[in-house]
Order: C-alpha cells, then sequence, then structure tokens
C-alpha cells in the first residue's frame, strides 16, 4: 500500500556515498546503486511544534526512503513511498518500479 510522505530531509546520502555510511545489510542491499533520505515527517516544525512535541513526549518522527530522486539536507520533499519489513523504511514509488522493471 502507498503513502505520501512530505517533510525535510536531515541527512541524504548519494549511491556513491552508501559504503561509506554505517548501513544495515538489509538497507544496504535495498539501496543497491539509490539516493537513501532521512526525512524529517511534516516538514520543518516551527520552535511551538518542538517545544508541544517535548511536552508531551512525543518524538517527531523521521523515517528513511531509498529513492532513485536526489535531494538535499534541508530540502523539502514529498514522495509517494510503500513500506518496507524494515520499521521505519520506506521506498519510493520511483524506485520500486525500477525494481520491478529490473526483475523482468
Amino acid at each position: 500500500m502507498t503513502e505520501t510522505i512530505r517533510g525535510d530531509v536531515l541527512h541524504a546520502i548519494p549511491p556513491d556515498e552508501l559504503d561509506d555510511e554505517d548501513l544495515s545489510p538489509e538497507l544496504r542491499a535495498l539501496a543497491d546503486s539509490r539516493h537513501v533520505l532521512v526525512i524529517r515527517k511534516g516538514g520543518h516544525p516551527s520552535m511551538l511544534d518542538l517545544v508541544w512535541a517535548f511536552v508531551r513526549r512525543d518524538p517527531i518522527e523521521a523515517v528513511t526512503v531509498v529513492t532513485d530522486r536526489p535531494a538535499e539536507e534541508d530540502e523539502e520533499v514529498t514522495l509517494t513511498v510503500e513500506e518496507t519489513d524494515m520499521p521505519g523504511v520506506y521506498v519510493a514509488a520511483d524506485a520500486r518500479e525500477q525494481t520491478a522493471s529490473d526483475d523482468g
């Protein structure tokens, strides 16, 4: 099932730097030659949002997305994604379509 995630890119790993990062073997295999983005869901929170999240003890959620689309840190992105078996890890629909076409 797909969903749309909108958020700020906290960390962007281009394909040529995947080997330099401490990624789990599962995530590394999933990423292959794609971009890995760590995204703060919901966009850039205001100071009030940050304080309110702290008071409620409800942290602002960060997720990892594997995508073909490059992005820069602090960029706001909107991606259609599919959940993977790994908690908090998603694959962008564009990356999923390429994987399916590579298999055929």
